[in-house]
């Protein structure tokens, strides 16, 4: 005796086809991609309250290799930062005018493309970010610990 009434399993059936449908799957990335932009638009300004408040105010303790060593992490974290902040917005919003008018077989193509596409966007977009969390850590730490040392 199964726990769930044969109507039930129909309706999850009726659902589960419909979530895989082209329609659902790219509404489905579209909602995590506004998601995830928000997050990456959340954690920039928090990164830069982070390293402003907390890090040296001044450069100049540090000897020449870690300061440029500094510098060139928190430049790579605000190009990555940067990045991964563009590819949102276009994993979202694409490019105005894109849609044509097309016919049912290319708009389920289109779904289908798009949704994958949202996808590879989002997932490239988190890798980007947690590579510049690392970075300004690293440089927030190279600016506390390197003048500390004898």
């Amino acid at each position: 005796m199964s726990e769930f009434s044969p109507a039930e399993l129909r309706d999850a059936d009726d659902r589960a086809k419909e979530m895989a449908s082209p329609p659902q799957q790219l509404k489905a990335a579209l909602q995590q991609a506004e998601g995830y932009r928000n997050f990456l638009a959340t954690l920039t300004g928090l990164l830069t309250v982070i390293f402003v408040l907390k890090g040296q105010e001044n450069l100049s303790k540090l000897t020449s290799g870690p300061r440029w060593t500094v510098i060139g992490l928190l430049c790579g974290a605000f190009l990555l930062l940067v990045t991964a902040s563009w590819m949102m917005v276009s994993a979202v919003h694409e490019r105005p005018g894109r849609l044509r008018s097309l016919g049912a077989v290319q708009i389920l193509r289109y779904e289908r493309d798009r949704a994958r596409t949202v996808r590879r966007m989002t997932g490239w977009a988190r890798w980007l970010g947690l590579v510049a969390v690392l970075a300004v850590a690293a440089a927030s730490l190279i600016t506390w610990i390197i003048p500390s040392l004898p």
